[in-house]
């Protein structure tokens, strides 16, 4: 299956009314969780369904496991099947929000082994500046028999993490902002600071000016500055909750720089254990 990372708007314009493609609206306010279904109830990309990020894109926190903990394989799945999700579908994902949570949904099919997924460059923003047709009617799924299975290698967990804080195999990446790496203004979680030897890429340094993903070019040459000596297959990716994480490991594959994994439970996760070292250096 080709390995697909974004979609322009013009190409998912002409394939709005193709059987072989299901449109995902997984538009979110952390401040507020119930914005993004608002607003996908008063208005969509015609033909999208809607995915939450709490509910279907995560598990339950409990505390020690992040505050967006991955489902297990099987219950996303399931809920993949519901929205009519077939492995000779090409799968369109959007947010307002820069790619911040589409980036979530696209690595998670990845994770499960389906890659014919891209993220739609410019977003619900762009598709709208450019007064492409909406709608506000909820299709009618036809439930799939569709399986995937976790692909255990693309993910990192708080012991590899730990294990390998001073170790050269590992550049840890930190998608938060400045601030927040530098556990100033924390509003989301209980603790400030990073985990120690971690570098910082605040994931909208991947976006240009006007909402979109920058040249392949230009990201590949900003990554391997951050990168130096290391592989792409060496880097982790973190931020707060592994939402925005998912943006420079997806930008990373825009610029070809393939192989690079996920701390899903990242920041939040890693500071419910006082007994894990963190920094504000």
């Amino acid at each position: 299956m080709e390995k697909k990372t974004l979609i322009d708007s013009a190409t998912l314009a002409a394939h709005l009314h193709d059987p072989h493609w299901l449109i995902v609206d997984v538009r979110h306010t952390l401040a507020d969780v119930e914005a993004g279904r608002r607003a996908y109830a008063d208005a969509h990309i015609p033909g999208a369904f809607f995915l939450h990020l709490d509910r279907d894109l995560s598990a339950v926190p409990n505390g020690s496991n992040g505050r967006h903990p991955l489902p297990s394989a099987a219950a996303f799945c399931q809920r993949l099947r519901a929205i009519g999700l077939d492995a000779d579908k090409s799968v369109a994902i959007y947010d307002d929000a820069g790619g911040m949570f589409a980036a979530r949904l696209w690595w998670m099919l990845r994770w499960i082994g389906f890659f014919n997924a891209a993220v739609l460059d410019g977003g619900w923003h762009k598709w709208q500046r450019e007064n492409r047709p909406t709608s506000s009617a909820v299709p009618q799924a036809v439930h799939s028999d569709f399986h995937g299975f976790a692909q255990d290698a693309m993910q990192v967990n708080a012991a590899y993490v730990a294990a390998h804080l001073q170790a050269p195999d590992m550049l840890l990446l930190d998608a938060r902002s400045p601030d927040r790496f530098r556990g100033q203004n924390e509003t989301l979680d209980p603790v400030g600071g990073h985990i120690p030897g971690a570098g910082n890429r605040f994931f909208q340094s991947n976006l240009d000016a006007g909402g979109c993903f920058k040249s392949a070019g230009e990201l590949r040459q900003e990554f391997q500055h951050l990168l130096g000596t290391h592989s792409p297959q060496q880097v982790v990716h973190q931020c707060g909750s592994g939402v925005t994480a998912c943006h420079n490991l997806l930008a990373m594959e825009v610029a070809g720089l393939h192989g690079s994994r996920l701390y899903p439970g990242s920041w939040s996760e890693w500071c419910s254990d006082p007994a894990r070292p963190i920094s504000t250096d």
